[in-house]
């Protein structure tokens, strides 16, 4: 026999008037209860951003007096170093706005450069030390900018009490915190000059040049004639292994130009985002200009192919952005053999033998020499 309380049970009546209070409660207080859970899920995350910045800032330093030997504290040094913003040209008038941005970034790199050699004396006069110095720093940088825009924007919900401000916020931190954890991966692999999965198009460039000779062109990359399934293939890459990108578009410039026009084709090699479900280290194709960054390179490279009717195709390895930054991945080093076969297959269809054909592997060329 069980016991079931009937509808003047004193049991059902405190459930029933515990119910009702709970639902005045929640219709007059529900979004601001709402609120304090995101808000408190907001301050975890911003917790975890600020102990990643400081252990980025931390390794930025300890990099620089480990190997610049500088004969005071670089602290304070970093520390405006990783304040420096840039202003980007004026656009009212977008005539020539590419040569602009351009002469910015120019001062940009130099200027931050230039802080490098002065912050680690001892390494002023090595070049791959200061770019993965600076490489270091920049990330340093980039952290120290996620946390402080997170920051803003939680203490803007929470003096306004905006629930679409922080509901904003929570929505976008799990791929706010990816970003964050990929730059801190970062830092050492810069630090101490380790290939990062961005360095696949200079490691793809690096093989097929090797054991040929190899010279600078403008600006920061090097360039080296290969025999490449009967053709001249001009291969193209930053200089390495140091942290840099160079400016390839300028390269890209020179050599056509060297060339006088005479270039079959432009074969881009670069690494390229992948979407959710793709695997790392897939190998896709297509055609235009495979290369990141703000546009200049890619704005110099499309006039250049326009104006002497070059055709312009692609290959991409695929991977994420963590991956990018990051040390180089096995299934990233192991599409280095496929993607050579991808160029294979596209020079031996797309151009006949004795023509003169332009690879170039785009990224950063750290612990990737020529």
């Amino acid at each position: 026999m069980s016991f079931i309380p009937g509808n003047d049970s004193p049991i059902l009546q405190i459930l029933s008037l515990g119910m009702y209070v709970f639902f005045i409660i929640f219709i007059f207080y529900g979004q601001r209860i709402q609120m304090y859970v995101m808000v408190r899920e907001v301050e975890n995350s911003l917790h975890k951003l600020r102990i990643i910045k400081e252990e980025g800032r931390k390794t930025a330093i300890e990099a620089i007096k480990e190997i610049g030997k500088p004969t005071a504290d670089p602290s304070a040094r970093v520390d405006r170093y990783l304040e420096y913003f840039t202003i980007g040209p004026q656009s009212m008038d977008p005539a020539g706005i590419v040569h602009k941005l351009d002469h910015i970034l120019d001062t940009r790199d130099e200027r931050l450069k230039e802080d490098v050699r002065i912050m680690a004396p001892e390494a002023a006069n090595n070049d791959v030390q200061i770019n993965n110095l600076e490489n270091t720093l920049e990330a340093a940088m980039a952290l120290n900018y996620i946390y402080k825009v997170v920051r803003h924007y939680y203490i803007q919900g929470k003096k306004t009490l905006s629930l679409y401000v922080i509901m904003q916020l929570q929505m976008i931190l799990p791929l706010v915190m990816k970003e964050a954890e990929a730059y801190a991966s970062a830092l050492k692999a810069f630090a101490y000059g380790q290939p990062i999965g961005d360095g696949v198009g200079p490691l793809i460039a690096s093989k097929l040049m090797h054991g040929y000779e190899v010279r600078k062109v403008p600006k920061d990359c090097v360039v080296a004639s290969v025999p490449f399934e009967g053709r001249n293939a001009l291969v193209l890459k930053a200089e390495g292994p140091g942290g840099n990108v160079g400016k390839p578009g300028d390269a890209i410039e020179h050599v056509i130009e060297e060339q006088q026009g005479n270039i079959a084709c432009l074969i881009m090699i670069d690494a390229g985002l992948k979407l959710e479900g793709e695997l790392v280290g897939e190998v896709s194709e297509g055609i235009g200009a495979a290369i990141g960054g703000p546009g200049v390179d890619q704005f110099k490279i499309e006039a250049k192919l326009t104006k002497y009717k070059i055709r312009n195709y692609a290959v991409i390895v695929k991977e994420d952005v963590g991956d990018a930054v990051s040390p180089m991945r096995k299934e990233i080093n192991d599409a280095v053999d496929k993607v050579i076969e991808r160029v294979r297959d596209v020079v031996k269809e797309r151009t006949k033998e004795g023509d003169t054909i332009l690879i170039v592997g785009v990224g950063n060329s750290i612990g990737v020499g020529q």
